[in-house]
């Protein structure tokens, strides 16, 4: 099979973030509405078996970098099982997991045994009372103490991402890169992104003079970190402090986008700012041979759109950002 998987814009993809839910046990007001119900059902979610195989199927297309996601991908029974499915498969070298930290304590050894290498966990907050205010649950001690869990099962990299929303946590940047720096966490700032109502209620802020601005205080360099995202990153000369920058809005970074989203239920989204999609899942239960599945793939990444109109056109996503894995 041909290694190299290239949009029509000659970008290499190989990175598959790969919801495995679209529910969580959260409701962050930049997020999932509050009162949602539109989940997909169960029997409309890939199976085990037909992510493993799709997987291998980017796998031999030269998807090497797989990131598990949801929704909270924690909630879907029997994860560790499918990452150390997935971490066998032969050409993905990096398998890592987005999640937000309240199932962690439970599972973060067994992921860790399974080959998973690399976690994200999002937290918006340290002060308890705000984090429920934007999270809409008291699960701050939760997170932390996943946050502990996963420190002893010894993850190669442990990242903390903080949405900043002006008026909201943007007070709180420099403390939380000091929790990073007294637990050796990286921190990465992320721009709010105006994806379905939720996404554009948040009020944006501009991460570039938080860049500056930081830059400054932990007298910081350019740096580079392992894996497939779009962040820019700052380090101290010694390297124990790293502090991302995720700015879609203020600075994009689509001339290097290098990935595409699995939905839970199949359809593959090729950009987070716009509808381009093409749907997998009646071709996997249809009885589609790999080969013809490798086809549809490589049509849909010739469909791969150059960028996002985030700026020009902020109501064009009505999706959630939970229902593709952010």
């Amino acid at each position: 099979m041909n290694r190299n998987l290239m949009d029509s814009f000659g970008r290499r993809i190989d990175y598959l973030r790969l919801s495995v839910t679209d529910r969580c046990d959260l409701r962050c007001t930049y997020c999932i509405p509050r009162g949602f119900k539109g989940f997909a059902e169960p029997e409309n979610r890939l199976t085990f078996d037909e992510i493993e195989r799709l997987v291998r199927i980017f796998a031999g297309l030269g998807v090497n970098k797989v990131r598990l996601t949801g929704g909270e991908p924690l909630l879907r029974r029997g994860l560790p099982q499918l990452a150390a499915r997935l971490s066998t498969i032969d050409g993905v070298t990096d398998l890592s997991l987005s999640t937000n930290g309240t199932q962690l304590a439970r599972h973060a050894a067994s992921l860790r045994n399974a080959g998973v290498a690399r976690i994200n966990v999002s937290l918006d907050s340290l002060n308890r009372s705000r984090f429920q205010r934007i999270a809409g649950r008291d699960a701050l001690p939760r997170i932390l103490e996943g946050l502990k869990e996963a420190k002893a099962a010894c993850f190669e990299l442990v990242k903390i991402n903080m949405v900043a929303m002006r008026g909201v946590n943007d007070d709180e940047i420099e403390h939380m890169a000091m929790f990073c720096v007294k637990h050796g966490f990286t921190l990465r700032l992320i721009e709010a992104m105006p994806v379905g109502d939720t996404g554009r209620s948040v009020k944006y802020l501009d991460l570039q003079p938080v860049r500056r601005g930081l830059q400054a205080r932990f007298d910081l360099i350019d740096g580079v970190m392992p894996g497939g995202g779009p962040a820019r990153y700052l380090q101290t000369a010694d390297g124990q402090f790293k502090v991302g920058f995720i700015t879609p809005i203020s600075q994009h970074f689509c001339a290097t986008c290098n990935r595409v989203r699995l939905a839970v239920d199949g359809t593959l989204h090729l950009c987070l700012g716009q509808e381009h999609q093409y749907p997998l899942q009646p071709l996997l239960r249809g009885g589609a041979t790999d080969a013809e599945l490798v086809q549809a793939i490589q049509t849909a990444i010739a469909a791969k759109p150059e960028r996002h109109d985030f700026r020009n056109h902020p109501q064009k996503i009505v999706r959630f950002m939970a229902s593709l894995g952010g």
